[in-house]
């Protein structure tokens, strides 16, 4: 366990179901390391920060500049609902702390990266909303280490209509799915936008059964165009029954990682594989956040990276994250390829 940073790390929103959560995976993992549970009801975010323990509940006022903070510093802030105005972002530049938003779809990214340019020293920031905070890219780049050559990256996320992760995650979800025409895809090395029928597809869950998805514009598809070099990727996303519940069991998560390519033994290679949470989709995306913080503030023991512009690939450790997934419950399935 390394010290603790000397300033406490804001969570905003971090009252809310998402923040709680990741409030909970840092104080298990650093006890005691001091958070500021940010959000517009005191009572709730006060309720909150008692619960955590070592943490203060705060108020936040997005329109002002110190976000109602006054001269506290902090060493860290994560943004877990959407900031129309980048408030927070623009608060951790103004003080050399690290920042990680979650919440975002891949047409929404011109602000955030506006800032950053503006101020490109200032501090880390980091792109957190590929799906489920890294949840699909990192262990997608550990399944490509199979591959000499990666042709084709599909993923296939199944969410659970129980998974609601609280009312910031709903609004996301139906705010990217419902008011985006359209979603980013590559194929043959050409970046294109799918819509219409182009938009449906199809994709087995894990226990086999076929399910519709629509085509949804996720970070993921530029990180791993970029990480991989593959000319074909697409992301498809159900809302619907998943495996366990119609199983009989409780509502979870699962996220289909299917790649095609070669192999190293320059022969034809085609792997399947599933990240299931039988819990859903709350405890992968809080720990994406709780690690990102982890090394951003040098919790985990490491050298904080310097000012830059990242996606959560770029900052988890492959073998640390799969190994404290698991440790959470979270299940790495390899399936027969289709």
């Amino acid at each position: 366990m390394s010290p603790s940073p000397i300033h406490p790390i804001l969570l905003i929103g971090g009252s809310g179901v998402i923040g709680r959560a990741a409030a909970r995976v840092l104080r298990a993992a650093h006890p005691d390391l001091p958070l500021l549970i940010g959000g517009r009801d005191l009572a709730r975010a006060e309720e909150v920060a008692a619960e955590i323990g070592d943490a203060q509940g705060v108020s936040l006022d997005l329109a002002a500049d110190d976000l109602g903070l006054g001269e506290r510093r902090v060493s860290a802030v994560a943004g877990i609902p959407k900031d129309d105005r980048i408030a927070g972002l623009r608060f951790a530049q103004a003080h050399g702390a690290a920042y990680i938003s979650i919440s975002g779809g891949i047409t929404e990214i011109g602000p955030e990266v506006a800032a950053y340019m503006h101020s490109p020293h200032a501090a880390p920031v980091v792109l957190g909303a590929a799906w489920l905070v890294g949840a699909t890219t990192v262990p997608t780049l550990k399944f490509a280490r199979a591959f000499s050559q990666v042709h084709d990256i599909t993923i296939s996320a199944l969410l659970d209509e129980q998974d609601t992760g609280g009312p910031a995650t709903t609004a996301d979800l139906e705010r990217l799915t419902k008011t985006m025409s359209a979603a980013l895809t590559l194929r043959g090395g050409v970046y294109m936008w799918r819509e219409g029928d182009d938009a449906r597809a199809t994709f087995r869950a894990v226990d086999g059964t076929e399910v519709e998805a629509a085509a949804f514009a996720a970070y993921d598809i530029v990180g791993l165009a970029n990480a991989t070099n593959a000319p074909n990727i697409q992301f498809d996303l159900a809302v619907g029954i998943t495996s366990t519940r119609r199983r009989g069991g409780p509502m979870s998560t699962e996220i289909i990682i299917e790649i095609a390519g070669e192999g190293h033994s320059g022969k034809p290679l085609r792997t399947r594989h599933a990240v299931v949470h039988p819990e859903g989709q709350m405890p992968l995306t809080s720990l994406g956040v709780a690690m990102l913080l982890e090394r951003l503030t040098g919790l985990d023991g490491q050298t904080p990276p310097p000012a830059g512009l990242y996606f959560p690939y770029q900052l988890l450790e492959p073998t640390r994250y799969l190994a404290r997934l698991k440790q959470m419950g979270g299940l790495i399935l390899e399936l027969e390829a289709m």
